[in-house]
């Protein structure tokens, strides 16, 4: 049973001071930089609004061999969604992408350019998708909804000879 005293006695009162609400404004701005950052990084490279959708992944590596020189070869399986290819397996060069119109796409770049570290870059002008130059085992991923129709070249800008399409359809 609780005495006169204890009955009287204020409950104990939250008191803010100085340090609590330094560390709540710096809990505050580390929530919104993360909220703001999740908000961009779901616009893709050419567009204006965030896609909440998954993407289609595709992946792609920048590599030499000594027979067919510079080469882009898919990490795809060939029955993988959006890989054109006569046999199956991976490792298709310079492979031709066919994709949807509309939807949401993901390619994986990778420099594994063992033999030479050369660096290399992948783009498709009219899709807005560029990536910075690579360094060896380097890797960027550029994601873009296939919003036009037709046949657009992929190419890498320090070798020319790294060159595909993609048909969107």
């Amino acid at each position: 049973m609780r005495t006169k005293k204890q009955r009287n006695k204020p409950a104990a009162s939250f008191r803010i001071t100085r340090q609590r609400m330094m560390i709540i404004g710096v809990l505050a701005a580390i929530v919104s930089g993360v909220g703001v950052f999740s908000y961009f990084s779901l616009i893709p490279v050419n567009g204006s609004i965030p896609n909440l959708s998954a993407p289609n992944n595709h992946f792609i590596k920048a590599t030499q061999s000594s027979s067919s020189g510079y080469i882009w070869l898919s990490m795809s399986s060939g029955s993988a969604k959006g890989v054109r290819t006569s046999g199956g397996g991976s490792n298709i060069v310079n492979p031709t992408y066919a994709f949807n119109k509309g939807e949401l796409e993901s390619i994986h770049v990778i420099n594994e350019d063992y033999k030479t570290h050369s660096e290399h870059n992948f783009n498709i002008d009219e899709l807005n998708v560029h990536t910075k130059d690579l360094g060896y085992f380097q890797s960027q991923t550029v994601t873009f909804v296939a919003d036009e129709t037709g046949t657009f070249h992929y190419y890498c800008s320090i070798h020319p000879e790294m060159e595909g399409d993609v048909t969107i359809e």
